[in-house]
């Protein structure tokens, strides 16, 4: 994908188009993927979307078979697999009715699991990008968001299945810390350490 009318060309240089960096398409797909955008019931952030755009970031990162980007992007893969398969319609029957409900019930606790693990892994690849070259403290920052939005949603598992009742602050804790975490991989798109491979 190609953007117009930056001021910078591909390779930094004023004047040209400039390709979308491999971590702005990371977070543009985890705002699909994590977003939500209503109308009549039907999600317009369509969430393999935005794994599937996070798979395309991921592999322009990715430098080997079995470095942290290639986790990542194996994660993601089966996101964008997890996420269509919850896409599926339930069965119209009334005697399918608790079977769909409980088959919904683990492909909706898979895909949440499964959002949890890519995000984190997700994280743990660009901050073991980015700390050799000199970024220690904004390593640091996105090592306790990502421990903030992993800890806060496996509550939020927890209170679904009843094991807890927290109550309205865990979900706003937990959206506060996935939105700063977002910000900050945002604002690390442009380091040099993470252009494409």
């Amino acid at each position: 994908m190609v953007l117009t009318g930056s001021p910078y060309a591909g390779n930094g240089t004023p004047g040209g188009p400039e390709r979308m960096a491999p971590v702005t398409k990371i977070v543009i797909g985890c705002v699909f993927a994590f977003g939500a955008l209503r109308f009549n019931g039907f999600d317009l952030l369509l969430d393999p979307v935005g794994w599937a755009l996070c798979v395309s970031g991921l592999s322009q990162l990715q430098r080997s078979a079995d470095d942290s980007f290639a986790r990542a992007r194996s994660a993601a893969i089966v996101m964008v697999v997890a996420s269509l398969v919850a896409m599926v319609p339930s069965g119209a029957h009334p005697s399918d009715a608790p079977m769909d409900f409980s088959v919904k019930h683990t492909i909706g606790t898979f895909g949440t699991a499964g959002a949890l693990i890519t995000i984190w892994l997700v994280a743990d690849a660009v901050i073991r990008r980015i700390r050799p070259h000199g970024e220690t403290s904004r390593a640091a920052l996105l090592d306790v968001l990502r421990w903030a939005v992993v800890a806060l949603g496996a509550l939020g598992l927890l209170t679904a299945y009843g094991y807890a009742d927290l109550g309205f602050v865990t979900p706003i804790a937990w959206f506060t810390a996935l939105v700063a975490l977002i910000v900050v991989l945002y604002r690390s798109a442009r380091l040099p350490c993470l252009s494409p491979a």
